[in-house]
């Protein structure tokens, strides 16, 4: 999306050795070779010592989302030895952080996770406790406004629920007056490759590994 991030994770030892994240807006282009490139010298390591790619597949901006898959799918294609491969679709990242918080604090609930889909309007996908390492579908995916998005939460009064992601100004107003979703502020909910790192580590052990050739955005509208 425009927040661009990228991490270096440790699968033996499983451990985050670094991460960025920025503002990108429309420079994904131009900065994310040269800063994945900046990362790995700052850890003295070369590209030779990858063994693993995690990128995030969509729903984002069109070029975003094409960027990121295309850098993977360049960068795989250029090692000595075929790298594992992980692709997962963006709100599985934005929800990730926050599932031992729903099950120690409210196991019957959800997480409601949310990103920018551009012209006021919201994608959002709910995932239960324990789904942390579900990949949803386009058909899992729900788009709307805030009216929209603040109505679907409003049917599900007796469920506790965390909203995460991008949470903007007009959301948490909409969502004030529901007294069973708490809402986790933007900053605290901002989508981190570290994130995903860690996430794609736990898909790798649970014996995941994507074909390089079947990796393709995850788009919910028409360009």
């Amino acid at each position: 999306t425009t927040t661009a991030a990228l991490a270096v994770y440790d699968l033996t030892k499983q451990q985050l050795l670094a991460e960025l994240t920025w503002e990108a807006q429309r420079r994904q282009t131009q900065d994310l070779l040269v800063t994945a490139q900046q990362l790995l010298a700052q850890l003295a390591l070369t590209h030779a010592k990858m063994t693993a790619l995690a990128v995030t597949t969509g729903p984002g901006s069109f070029n975003g989302v094409r960027i990121g898959i295309s850098t993977v799918k360049g960068i795989a294609l250029g090692l000595p030895t075929r790298p594992h491969i992980i692709g997962l679709p963006t709100l599985s990242v934005t929800a990730a952080p926050w599932f031992t918080l729903l099950e120690q604090w409210q196991p019957t609930g959800f997480i409601c996770a949310v990103i920018h889909a551009g012209r006021g309007r919201y994608n959002w996908v709910n995932f239960n406790a324990g789904q942390a390492l579900w990949r949803p579908a386009v058909a899992d995916h729900h788009v709307g406004d805030v009216a929209e998005l603040a109505a679907a939460l409003a049917q599900q009064p007796a469920m506790p629920i965390l909203c995460v992601g991008e949470v903007d100004v007009p959301l948490v107003a909409a969502l004030q007056p529901l007294p069973h979703v708490t809402v986790i502020d933007p900053v605290s909910g901002w989508r981190r490759a570290g994130h995903l790192a860690r996430l794609a580590a736990l898909q790798l052990a649970a014996g995941v590994d994507d074909q390089l050739g079947a990796l393709e955005p995850l788009y919910l509208r028409t360009p």
